[in-house]
């Protein structure tokens, strides 16, 4: 039995951890977050057009917070009022560096951003490195890092996205109430699911792993899961729903442009068929089970006319997860997009409401999505960085927690790792292709409106 220094686990050690630092230092120095947004157009108010004082400057283009001074109540006249149009305008620019780091909860946005990257990264590198199998111990082939940092990543994405769902002025109430019943809602599904109260026909996940206790933790951490991903969801959908204008608005000022709408398509379309491929009534039309050979050690490499085998389809639908997972990560800056967009929307429809349009409500919206750009990142980035740690988790078979006793006596270790990542992977893809779909179809439907 070779020690737990020897020279495969030595390398794998060494090049994980500078990887790691010089991501690390890279990220420290580049700021990848502000180049990943440069450019994004945004969209501000005029503070004053048309000024009565001579010695002012002219036109005052700054994003402000409307002050309770200018929601003035308005006075009946006989009067003909004549709008003002040069009070209309509104005037487009281009985010940089010094814009983004004056928004709130950018710190957040670019940690979770360089540590996503960080993690996926030393997730990734791990598949690929040469691996002892007779090697054992706690730095065995290197894996402490890559669980190390998953893990880390893991627990810091979860608490940055609780703590900006509890963010007052971020989202409605009634978007904060919705959530905590849809957390339930799903909390009942979930232990269905886990208790496998359905058949086993219907979902291709065992959790015969788990005790009563793990099962609990299991359900209610998933019902949590969902409840946090529902304001996301609703922002997915809006996203989704103006940039591939399906209002048929036609307006050029919110358009998205062939790439992101290209990539809005694939990733709700794909996030929907990875979501069912776990689910084995729709797994079954993929699967060929009329594969009989007499040698079985050949029998895994065969597809069938009709369908493949099972471990092609199993590689299969981790490739799907994969890339859902990266699809959403590429959509953030298109989503981002249309968040900004959704305010000018809001800004020309009640532009054109009516003879005496009334801006104010349209100054305060594109005054939030300004302020709160970084937040509405965080929202678009969690929900794929979730899927990517989930599965990295799950890709690691070198089960070098059984090395800790103790806390393999609180939970099974194996599990936690394998089938467990990849229960969440797939959960955290199929609510959110559930709540997107269910969205869209209100939307639809003209019971939910962007305004």
């Amino acid at each position: 039995m070779s020690s737990p220094f020897s020279s495969t686990n030595n390398l794998n050690l060494i090049i994980q951890t500078l990887c790691s630092l010089f991501l690390t230092l890279l990220f420290s120095f580049i700021n990848i977050p502000s180049l990943f947004l440069h450019a994004l157009h945004t969209y501000i108010h005029p503070d004053d057009v048309t000024p009565t004082n001579p010695n002012s400057s002219g036109i005052k283009a700054a994003i402000r917070r409307p002050s309770d001074t200018s929601l003035k109540p308005r006075k009946k006249s006989t009067d003909k009022f004549e709008f003002d149009e040069n009070k209309a305008q509104i005037f487009r620019l281009k985010l940089n560096h010094n814009h983004l780091v004056s928004r709130l909860y950018y710190d957040h946005f670019r940690g979770v951003f360089n540590f996503t990257i960080v993690a996926c990264c030393s997730l990734l590198l791990h598949n690929f490195l040469p691996k002892s199998i007779d090697s054992t111990g706690v730095l065995h082939n290197g894996t402490l890092i890559p669980i190390l940092l998953g893990f880390l990543g893991l627990c810091r994405v979860l608490i940055v996205i609780t703590k900006v769902s509890f963010e007052r002025s971020a989202s409605k109430l009634l978007d904060k109430q919705l959530s905590v019943l849809i957390g339930f809602l799903f909390t009942i599904i979930a232990f269905l699911i886990v208790l496998e109260v359905f058949p086993n026909w219907v979902f291709d996940f065992r959790f015969d792993l788990l005790d009563g206790y793990g099962k609990f933790c299991t359900a209610v951490f998933m019902g949590f899961l969902a409840g946090l991903l529902y304001v996301p969801a609703t922002k997915f959908a809006r996203a989704y729903w103006l940039g591939t204008d399906q209002i048929r608005c036609n307006l050029s000022m919110i358009y998205c442009g062939l790439f992101g709408r290209m990539l809005l398509y694939l990733s709700y379309l794909l996030t929907v068929f990875t979501s069912l491929l776990w689910i084995n009534p729709f797994a079954d039309l993929f699967i060929n089970k009329n594969i009989k050979m007499k040698n079985a050690r050949h029998a895994d490499r065969l597809t069938g006319n009709v369908g493949m085998s099972r471990s092609d389809f199993e590689v299969f639908r981790l490739c799907c997860l994969l890339a859902t997972g990266v699809l959403n990560m590429l959509s953030v800056r298109a989503n981002l997009q249309m968040f900004l967009n959704e305010a000018v929307l809001s800004w020309y429809q009640r532009l054109h409401a009516s003879k005496v349009p009334d801006l104010d409500y349209s100054r305060a919206k594109v005054f939030l999505h300004n302020h709160y750009i970084c937040l509405a990142g965080i929202q678009f980035l969690s929900p794929p960085a979730l899927v990517l740690f989930f599965l990295g988790l799950s890709r690691i078979n070198d089960n070098v927690l059984d090395h800790f006793p103790a806390l393999c006596n609180l939970i099974p270790c194996s599990a936690l790792i394998k089938e467990m990542g990849l229960v969440m992977g797939w959960w955290v893809v199929l609510v959110l292709g559930v709540l997107v779909s269910v969205n869209l179809a209100l939307y639809r439907q003209g019971i939910l409106y962007v305004s």
